[in-house]
């Protein structure tokens, strides 16, 4: 499916979507930090949305997750890094798409349930596509300890599994409808990956049960019970009963 839309709309893709958003983030760092109610004009608000608000539909994702100077620049940073990496392993149309459906599934929490997180969901979606794609890839954490990025993504798991298991159905659906782009985008491929693995597995099991052991004789005479192993000098044939003797013991008026 995805596919055929990128033929028919790739045109309309925005190269280097995610550095737009970290530009505007940082943009709004700094008229936060002059005004720290400007950010209230910004958030998905249900109410405010329904009286004519429209740009918060939008506005949200340039929400910065922290108020600190310090860690605004790892967190612009490391989201431009985000953005790159994925693009470059999917293409602008797909890495647009990925972040698109999950405004949307974003907007959709907030307007049916009135919950919101802003964009800390949105941004982790991007960061747990980049560690399936690339589970083995190492990140400096707090800028000085190799890891893993998958050790990493677990790890960012901890919250959404607290919401889903402890807080109301609003906040719970909000990291289910937030994280759904994630589901989309993978969980064809996972199940498709483990049903190949389950049908690989069987085959090898058949094929394992229907192997002959090493030490198995491939003729038997059906008289003497002559093997090619027990005596290797003896000839086999077929005769026409379907059964196999040794030349010393083949009926010689229904040989084949």
């Amino acid at each position: 499916m995805i596919e055929r839309l990128e033929r028919s709309l790739s045109r309309f893709a925005i190269p280097g979507l995610i550095r737009y958003v970290v530009a505007l983030n940082a943009l709004v760092f700094i008229l936060i930090t002059f005004d720290p109610n400007f950010a209230q004009f910004l958030v998905l608000d249900r109410a405010a949305i329904l009286h004519g608000e429209v740009w918060r539909l939008v506005s949200w994702i340039f929400i910065p997750t922290t108020p600190s100077f310090f860690w605004i620049i790892f967190y612009l940073m490391f989201t431009w890094w985000l953005g790159d990496l994925l693009e470059g392993s999917w293409g602008t149309f797909r890495m647009n798409a990925y972040y698109i459906l999950g405004m949307v599934l974003c907007i959709g929490s907030a307007l049916i349930f009135g919950a919101s997180e802003g964009n800390l969901f949105l941004n982790l979606s991007l960061f747990l596509a980049v560690a399936t794609l690339a589970p083995d890839l190492e990140i400096l954490l707090f800028l000085i300890l190799p890891v893993k990025i998958k050790w990493v993504a677990l790890f960012s798991l901890i919250f959404p599994v607290f919401v889903l298991i402890f807080q109301p159905l609003a906040e719970k659906m909000v990291v289910v409808m937030c994280l759904g782009n994630y589901v989309i985008f993978f969980a064809p491929a996972y199940f498709k990956g483990t049903l190949a693995s389950h049908k690989t597995r069987e085959r090898r099991q058949r094929f394992e049960a229907a192997k002959l052991p090493a030490d198995a004789a491939l003729h038997a005479c059906a008289v003497c019970r002559a093997t090619e192993r027990t005596h290797p000098d003896l000839e086999f044939r077929v005769s026409s009963d379907g059964n196999e003797y040794c030349t010393e013991h083949l009926p010689i008026r229904r040989t084949a």
